[in-house]
C-alpha cells in the first residue's frame, strides 16, 4: 500500500487536483516495412503469394517447383508495367526465407506507436511490393504521406494534442522504417515529386536499413551456381534474379577482395555471380541520385553483436563471403599494412546488414538484435517511443556484454543441429528455448561452454515447420531467430 506524506501536498482552490495527461506526440506517423515485410497478393489469381506462415504454405513455397513462381517478375513487370501483384497490408505472421532467415510481424512496433500517438488515425502503414525497385515506390509513398498528414492535421485529436505541445506547432510527419523501408522512405523524400515533403517531416528513424547494401544479397543471387546448398536457397536465387528489389540491396561499398586490392562490385561481377547486370546498373544510377539528399532529422538504429558477412571473394563465379570488412581513408585510399596488404577489420551487425551500412550518421543507436526481429525487440520499442516523443536522449549505448545468436536458417526435421550463443562463455543465467510458431511444441535447449567466448547447444525439432529460437540472459535483452525445418532429402515435393 502506498501512503502519502502528510502536510506537504499543495491544495487547489477548486478542490480537485488536475489530471496527469498521457505523454503523446501530435505528429503523424508513417510505418514503412522492410523487404518481405508486406503481404503480397496475386491479383490474377486472388492468391496470397507471400505472408502465410503455416508449415504447409512454407513447404509448398520453398520445396515445390511452382511454389515461388508467382513471385518471379514477368517480362511486363520488368518493363515497368506493375500491378499484377499488390501489397494489401503489413506482414501479420512470422515468415522465413533462405539467407535472410526469419521475419517477425510488426505487431509490437505498431502497438508501441499506437500507445505514443494522440489517436489511432495518426498512424499510416505503407505496405509495398518489395520485389520491385525502390524507385517504383517513391511517388506512391510521397503521395500517401502527404494525404495522411493533411487528414491528420484536420482531425480533432490533432488539435487537442497540439494545444498541449510546448511549441504548439502544426503536426509534421515522422517515418519509422525497417530495413528496405528506409531506402523507400529516402526515395520518397528525395524523388517523390513533393518538394515540400522533407520540410514537413520532423524526422526519420530507420531500423537496420542497408544504406550501402549487404553482402547477403550477393549470397542470395549466387545460390544457383555456388556450392551445394539446400533446395530452398536455390529456389530463392532463381526468383531473386528477376527482382530489382534484391539488386537494390547489393553492396555498394568496398567489399570485393581481388589479389592485393579491394573494390566495389561492377555490373559484370553481378552477372558472374548470378544476378542481372542491367538491374544492378539501374540500381547504381538510382542510388547516385539519392546520395545528395540526406534524410531530414535522421536517427538510424543498427543491430550489433551478430555475426554478419561484409566482404567477399568471387572465384569462378562463386561467392565466398567473410565476416570482416575493409576501410578507406578520407581520400578514398584503402588502409593497408606495412607489406601493402589490405587491412581486415573485424565487425558485426544484425546478421544481414553490417553495422557501417546501417549507420550513416553519428547519432546511430546500436541495439542487440537479429535483422528480422530488429523492429519487434524491446530495445527498439524504447528507441521508437523516445523518438516519437522528441526525446533526444536515448540513453547509453549497449553495454560491453552483448550476446549474439547464430542459428542455421534451414534444418532437417528430426535431425540434430547446433546453435551457438556468442559474447559469453558462461552458461549461468543464459536460457535457450525452441518453440514451434504454429503449434504448442516447445522445449528448452541446454547450453554449454564451447570455448572462444561462446556457448553451444545441440537440438532437434520433431516435424517440418517454422520454429523460433529464443535466448535470454540476465545481462542482455532476449534474442530471437526463426529457423525453417524441411523434410529429409533435397528433391522437390510433389505438387
Amino acid at each position: 500500500m502506498i501512503q502519502r506524506a502528510q502536510g506537504h501536498l499543495p491544495t487547489h482552490s477548486y478542490g480537485v487536483e488536475p489530471p496527469v495527461l498521457p505523454e503523446v506526440t501530435h505528429d503523424a506517423v508513417v510505418v514503412v516495412p522492410g523487404i518481405m515485410g508486406s503481404e503480397l497478393l496475386d491479383t490474377s489469381t486472388g492468391d496470397v503469394v507471400w505472408g502465410l506462415a503455416n508449415s504447409r504454405w512454407l513447404t509448398r513455397a520453398w520445396l515445390t517447383r511452382s511454389g515461388l513462381a508467382p513471385l518471379r517478375l514477368t517480362p511486363d513487370e520488368l518493363a515497368g508495367h506493375y500491378g499484377r501483384v499488390v501489397a494489401p497490408r503489413l506482414l501479420r505472421t512470422p515468415v522465413w526465407s533462405p539467407f535472410l532467415n526469419g521475419f517477425e510481424p510488426y505487431h509490437k512496433l505498431l502497438r508501441t506507436i499506437g500507445n505514443t500517438v494522440a489517436h489511432p488515425e495518426a498512424v499510416l502503414t505503407f505496405p509495398y511490393d518489395w520485389r520491385l525497385p525502390v524507385a517504383a515506390h517513391a511517388r506512391a509513398l510521397a503521395t500517401a504521406a502527404r494525404e495522411h498528414l493533411t487528414r491528420w492535421r484536420a482531425h480533432p485529436a490533432q488539435a487537442a494534442a497540439r494545444a498541449h505541445a510546448v511549441d504548439q506547432r502544426e503536426a509534421r510527419l515522422v517515418f519509422i522504417a525497417h530495413s528496405m523501408g528506409g531506402l523507400v522512405t529516402r526515395a520518397a523524400l528525395s524523388l517523390g515529386g513533393d518538394g515540400d515533403l522533407a520540410d514537413d517531416t520532423r524526422g526519420v528513424m530507420t531500423l537496420g536499413t542497408p544504406y550501402q547494401g549487404s553482402v547477403v544479397a550477393a549470397n542470395i543471387l549466387n545460390a544457383v551456381q555456388g556450392a551445394p546448398i539446400p533446395l530452398p536457397h536455390g529456389r530463392l536465387a532463381a526468383a531473386a534474379a528477376t527482382m530489382p528489389g534484391v539488386h537494390d540491396l547489393l553492396p555498394r561499398f568496398l567489399c570485393l577482395e581481388e589479389d592485393d586490392t579491394v573494390r566495389r562490385l561492377t555490373p559484370a561481377d553481378v552477372a558472374d555471380l548470378g544476378g542481372d547486370k542491367d538491374l544492378f546498373q539501374a540500381s547504381q544510377e538510382f542510388f547516385e541520385t539519392l546520395a545528395r539528399d540526406p534524410l531530414p532529422g535522421l536517427r538510424p538504429v543498427a543491430g550489433v553483436g551478430q555475426a554478419t558477412v561484409q566482404s567477399m571473394r568471387l572465384v569462378s563465379g562463386v561467392v565466398h563471403a567473410s565476416e570482416y570488412c575493409f576501410r578507406a581513408d578520407g581520400d578514398g585510399e584503402l588502409k593497408r599494412d606495412a607489406h601493402g596488404r589490405p587491412l581486415r577489420f573485424p565487425g558485426k551487425g544484425d546478421g544481414t546488414v553490417h553495422r557501417p551500412s546501417a549507420s550513416p550518421a553519428r547519432n546511430t543507436q546500436n541495439i542487440s538484435a537479429q535483422h528480422g526481429a530488429l523492429a519487434s525487440g524491446s530495445q527498439a520499442q524504447v528507441a521508437v517511443s523516445s523518438f516519437l516523443l522528441e526525446d533526444d536522449h536515448l540513453g547509453q549505448e549497449q553495454a560491453d556484454r552483448v550476446l549474439g545468436l547464430q542459428v542455421p536458417d534451414y534444418v532437417r526435421a528430426a535431425a540434430k543441429w547446433d546453435l551457438s550463443v556468442t559474447g559469453t562463455d558462461d552458461p549461468a543465467g543464459v536460457t535457450c528455448s525452441v518453440s514451434a510458431v504454429d503449434s504448442e511444441y516447445s522445449r528448452t535447449a541446454r547450453v554449454q561452454t564451447d570455448g572462444d567466448d561462446r556457448l553451444r547447444a545441440t537440438v532437434s525439432v520433431p516435424d517440418t515447420g517454422l520454429y523460433r529460437v529464443t535466448v535470454a540472459a540476465d545481462h542482455s535483452p532476449p534474442l530471437t531467430q526463426l529457423v525453417f525445418a524441411g523434410p529429409d532429402g533435397t528433391r522437390f515435393l510433389d505438387e
